[in-house]
Order: C-alpha cells, then structure tokens, then sequence
C-alpha cells in the first residue's frame, strides 16, 4: 500500500493547492524509505561504501537482475551517475551517439564532456525520441574509425523512458544495442524513469536490461520516490575498478554511504520501487484519457510511463496555471507570450504520490475553460 505522506489534498480559495505535474522530482519520499533511513541511523558504520547496508544492497540489486557478477555503485544525483558511467567506458578522443533529446545532450551542462576529458557527444534524430538500429549503422559509418582527425566511435547511450516519455521494447533495445555491439560499442542505458519503463513492458529487469545488450545502467531512484540516490549498474565488471576511481576523484563519493543505500533498499523490499511506479504510470494514463476527450487538446507522443506531452491553445494554459496548475512548456524557450489560439505543447509528469483527486482537479480546471 502505498503512503501519501502529509500531503494536503484539500482545497484552498477555491483552487485545488497540488495540481503539480512539472516533475516527478517534486514529491515527497514515502514512509516506507523514512523509516529504511531512520534504521540506518541506529548505530555506527563503516564509511565509503564498506558497511553491512552498502553490500547487502548490492547483493540484492545482483539480485534483481539477476546478475551475479554485476557491481553496483551509488551516487547521489542521475547526472553523476550518466557522466561517471560513460566516463569510465569513453576515453576522451571518443564519440558517444545518443539521442538530440537525450538529457546528457541537453540537461547536464556539459557533465559528460567534462567527465571524460573530452569526449564528444553526437546527437542522433529519431521518431518518439527512440534511434533505431538503422540510424546507428548510419551515423558510426559516417563518423568512420581509424582516422586521426576524427572522434573515434566509442558508445551508445539511451534513455528508457525517453525525453519524450516514450518507452524501447524490449525488442527494440535488443536490435539498438545488437548494432551497437556489430561495431563494438558498449551501450550506457540512462534509467531515470526506468522503472516507470520496466512496469508498463512487464518483462524482468534482466530482459530489460544486459539481456538486451546494456552493459552499464543509471538506475533511478530520485524520481521514484527516493530523497536522492541513483545506483550504476555495471553488467560488465570490467570497469568497475576506473569508475570508483572516477568516482573519488570526481567528488561523489560519499562517506556515509550507508544512508544512500539504506534508501534504495526500503525502496526495492517488497517491491515498493514497481509499486510507486506503476501508481505513477496510472495517474498518467488517467490524465490522458482525461485530456484524449478535451476538443483542444492533442497528445503528442505515445505514452510509455508517467510522462505526457499535450498541445493547448496558449490561451488554455494561460488560465491553467491561473487556476493553480503546475507543469511545463515544452521546449524549453515556449512561453505564454503570443498568440492566445496558438497550440503550445506541455510536459506533464505524475509521480508516487500523485492522487486521482489531482488529476481530476487539472481535468476539472481544464473542462471549465
């Protein structure tokens, strides 16, 4: 069962006071994880990973995946996790192809480069923010390989769920990540909403995972309910030695490690993760139907998880967001400013502790205008 916390799911001066859908980010951590921390704080441990908590997580995530060599690393933020796992299988003349969407291309300030001295990110299109297998065999032979003037190719990394909300098959990250390997490229999986992804394909973590062809995976915890903690995942141990080196000399290794993974592991006992996940994915698919039967709205992307893409007339989220509601324009540089009919798309994002009451209330809001 799933905890709502102190959330105030009253109405204040006529508005309903949590129609926030900007981000999976904004909720709060179920109690569930509260009380996994407030054991952790019990009694003394050893620092940096080294305690009882830190390994047993580690051996559970093994667990999971059913990957019983795999090394798992914490860190407290995604782009730590994306930057330090490409990192450590990218040397810095090398080219790491991923989607023009992909949050290391467009949301983390340069982290990747910086990360590996270097290396160049080459931005891919494709259709609902997915690459095909087809669109990789093209750009790696185009960069070609073995010349000194060029960036030499060297990974591929995607996103499950996409920048789009959109979500690979199983089939089709085995294909991307098949054609990735006929060039000898390691494929990095950035899993923030992994999970989300995980719940609505029903297949295991292994088939969704280095079954398919991933050799190290961000595993997100933050944006499923965790105060902050990501896991990298490395199927193929082979770098496991570099990323904690990288690790340290990057800053993000904590000492009390123990309540990184005091987090993580309430969040995968009795399979809360899948749980707050598939609750999420729920309230998404409630508000689509809701907004599917609105005569100004027009979903954009097929919906893989808890995010939505929509388009309104400028006019509609103008008194939207008057009315109480929080979300985003999409792209970033879209403002309010403008034409009031013309379509402007949206982000909306459920998470954990989104409740049917808020979305009915952004559906409510929205069939007044």
């Amino acid at each position: 069962m799933l905890c709502q916390g102190a959330l105030d799911t009253g109405a204040v001066a006529g508005q309903f006071r949590f129609m926030f859908f900007t981000s999976d980010n904004t909720s709060g951590v179920p109690a569930q994880v509260l009380d996994g921390l407030a054991r952790a704080n019990d009694d003394f441990a050893a620092g940096y990973g080294n305690d009882a908590a830190s390994l047993a997580l580690r051996d559970r995530i093994r667990n999971v995946f059913d990957a019983p060599d795999a090394q798992v690393f914490l860190v407290a933020t995604g782009s730590a996790a994306n930057a330090l796992a490409i990192a450590s299988h990218c040397p810095p003349w090398g080219a790491v192809f991923c989607h023009e969407l992909a949050h290391i291309n467009v949301d983390e300030c340069g982290a990747p480069e910086f990360f590996t001295n270097g290396a160049k990110l080459v931005p891919l299109q494709g259709a609902q923010a997915r690459i095909t297998p087809q669109t990789l065999d093209h750009a790696v032979i185009r960069a070609g390989k073995g010349g000194v003037h060029q960036v030499q190719p060297a990974m591929l990394s995607l996103t499950n769920l996409t920048e789009c909300g959109t979500r690979y098959s199983a089939t089709e990250l085995s294909a991307v990540c098949a054609q990735a390997r006929a060039h000898q490229l390691p494929v990095h999986l950035d899993g923030a909403r992994f999970t989300n992804a995980l719940v609505t394909e029903g297949c295991s973590p292994a088939e969704y995972s280095w079954q398919a062809g991933v050799d190290v995976l961000s595993l997100g915890g933050t944006k499923n309910g965790l105060m902050g903690v990501e896991a990298v995942v490395m199927f193929n141990p082979a770098q496991a030695w570099e990323f904690q080196l990288r690790r340290k000399r990057g800053g993000h290794l904590l000492s009390k490690n123990r309540y990184l993974a005091a987090q993580m592991m309430a969040w995968l006992q009795d399979d809360l993760w899948l749980d707050l996940a598939a609750h999420a994915n729920t309230m998404a698919a409630r508000l689509e139907n809701g907004l599917r039967t609105h005569p100004d709205a027009r979903v954009l992307f097929e919906r893989g998880g808890n995010m939505l893409f929509v388009e309104l007339p400028r006019a509609v989220h103008a008194r939207l967001q008057a009315a109480g509601a929080q979300y985003f324009l999409w792209p970033d540089h879209a403002t309010l400013d403008g034409p009031p009919d013309e379509p402007v798309a949206a982000r909306l994002v459920s998470s954990w502790s989104t409740s049917e009451d808020h979305v009915d209330a952004f559906l409510k809001a929205l069939s007044d205008i």
